[in-house]
């Protein structure tokens, strides 16, 4: 008498899941990476945000940015300047709502 056929799956039962757990991590990944460009030069990332838009090192709020990082001037006039800058150049719709306390 065979008794393998009564003794059930066993632990290659737990293999399957696994294996479809990581097909399924490997789309995701691979959909995430292609629709919102990380790993692609000037892609979002770090610090970017989720679908966040690529910035223009020489855009004006980009190296007052700079400036401000690197200590050349102090906040207030960080601000004032970026307000002015904002009027100027715009910013999209609903983009840094709440960005100061």
């Amino acid at each position: 008498m065979n008794t393998l056929a009564y003794a059930g799956p066993g632990p290659w039962i737990l293999f399957f899941p696994l294996v479809w757990a990581a097909v399924i991590i490997t789309v995701v990944t691979v959909v995430r990476r292609r629709r919102f460009g990380w790993g692609r030069p000037g892609g979002p990332g770090g610090f970017g945000g989720r679908g966040a838009s690529p910035v223009d090192e020489q855009s004006p709020i980009a190296l007052l940015g700079h400036r401000f990082a690197a200590g050349e001037i102090d906040e207030d006039e960080y601000w004032r300047r970026l307000t002015v800058l904002e009027e100027q150049f715009g910013r999209r719709a609903g983009e840094d709502k709440g960005r100061r306390a």
